[in-house]
């Protein structure tokens, strides 16, 4: 009987264990472009069809717990254009969540692109799909009300923070607000974020210098500057191109990771090295009242795979895993010079995404 009893508390100790460990699966995805090739292809006559954009990449999103994406482009609701100021139709927003995109972040360079009504039009569609988004504001109420984004999943306290360098010269008009990078207001948004009781807080910041594969002093200084404050995850985007993933640990355990810049998820951009992005996963887990602990990382390639032609030849855009079509079925698919194209793009970004890790071997 004694032996019976031990067995089943032992098996009621492992049980509540076990029981007490949550886990999240994070997805984070660059740059969601919308350039004036990609308009025309898109356009039909009953609006704009994004249906093929996501097609490859939807499953692997959607298995995420949490799906981030930068959604660079403002939603006007008319006057449709591209780069240099982006504005999208409501439908490209909708392909987004659609593809699985949980969170949008908004706090970036071109968020002031269509003024004021821009902003704050782009700020009431995202609230009408009831998707969630950060990092710009209808006003200081809303602020204060939203920010940090905070959310529970799976029992893990989640505080998100949003932030971009500039937006292009424009200066945001009262009573909008759009979150640039402040240490002093950072800070200040961290300790909300742990009174709230995060247990982990991420910092999505939109920084860097464009088309360039490597992280500047700034960079590293602000991800230095972050970490030090409780920040434990520090995801960039903003450059176009990859940049390094900076895995920090301690005795073999992961306690920060730093991702410089994603890339672009989807855009019209010409240039070898912003054809595409990565899109990172992490998974986190708590047990109890630990603090949480981040199990993994790990990243794939994406890749924009466009044909544009006459007005008699059907044009298309559609994102590809690099991994899935590097390969004969992908050379028969892309063509040759595609396929190379694809080939160089994936050799020079895994060689920067992972430069810091060969310094460390």
């Amino acid at each position: 009987m004694k032996k019976y009893l031990t067995f089943l508390i032992t098996t009621l100790l492992i049980s509540t264990s076990l029981a007490q460990e949550q886990k999240i699966s994070f997805l984070f995805a660059g740059d969601a472009m919308q350039h004036k090739s990609q308009l025309d292809v898109a356009k039909t006559p009953e609006g704009y069809d994004y249906s093929a954009y996501f097609k490859h990449v939807a499953d692997e999103i959607k298995r995420a717990d949490i799906a981030v994406v930068n959604m660079e482009v403002t939603l006007p609701g008319i006057n449709y254009t591209g780069y240099p100021r982006f504005g999208s139709p409501d439908e490209y927003a909708f392909a987004l969540k659609e593809a699985g995109f949980d969170i949008f972040l908004i706090a970036n360079n071109h968020i002031l692109d269509k003024g004021k009504k821009g902003l704050e039009r782009t700020i009431t569609i995202l609230d009408s799909m009831k998707v969630k988004h950060t990092g710009a504001f209808i006003n200081a109420e809303k602020r204060d009300l939203y920010y940090p984004l905070m959310m529970i999943k799976n029992g893990i306290r989640i505080a998100m923070i949003n932030y971009t360098y500039d937006t292009n010269g424009y200066t945001v008009t009262k009573p909008n607000i759009v979150n640039y990078i402040d240490k002093k207001q950072i800070l200040r948004d961290i300790d909300a974020a742990k009174t709230m009781k995060a247990d982990i807080i991420i910092a999505n910041m939109h920084w860097g210098i464009e088309y360039v594969l490597k992280q500047n002093k700034e960079q590293e200084d602000l991800a230095n500057f972050l970490i030090k404050n409780g920040v434990h995850l520090v995801i960039g985007g903003h450059p176009h191109v990859v940049q390094p993933i900076d895995i920090r640990k301690e005795n073999e355990e992961i306690k920060n990771i730093v991702v410089y810049s994603m890339g672009n998820l989807i855009s019209g951009m010409k240039p070898v090295n912003t054809t595409g992005g990565m899109i990172v996963k992490i998974d986190i887990s708590k047990n109890g009242d630990q603090p949480i602990k981040i199990d993994s990382l790990s990243y794939s390639l994406v890749w924009v795979n466009k044909l544009i032609k006459d007005k008699d030849t059907p044009s298309f855009f559609e994102l590809l895993p690099v991994a899935e079509f590097n390969n004969e079925k992908g050379k028969e698919k892309l063509g040759e010079e595609s396929f190379v194209k694809m080939q160089t793009f994936a050799t020079n970004a895994k060689n920067a995404i992972e430069s810091l890790w060969r310094k460390e071997e």
